[in-house]
């Protein structure tokens, strides 16, 4: 796989910090774009898409409750291994 390291767009930085943190899908994007976690690697992590990730980290979509959960516990475990796949 190709890597991207074009890192974030001033436009994702500046919604993710007007979206409302009472999304974890917010909240993701909070911890992902200071450590310049690539999309394509927190996409996979989840199985869900590039746009899905953009819309949790903008507030414009909400996170399913499976995902919830999964973004929740990541959170409270400071951090996953982008490298380790999702839903083991």
């Amino acid at each position: 796989m190709i890597a991207d390291n074009r890192g974030y767009s001033t436009k994702i930085i500046l919604a993710n910090k007007k979206a409302s943190e009472i999304s974890v899908g917010v909240q993701l994007g909070r911890y992902c774009i200071p450590r310049n976690i690539p999309v394509s690697e927190v996409a996979d992590y989840f199985k869900v898409t590039r746009m899905t990730i953009y819309g949790w980290f903008d507030g414009t979509w909400i996170p399913t409750l499976k995902h919830k959960e999964k973004i929740t516990e990541m959170l409270k475990n400071g951090g996953w291994d982008v490298n380790q796949q999702g839903d083991e």
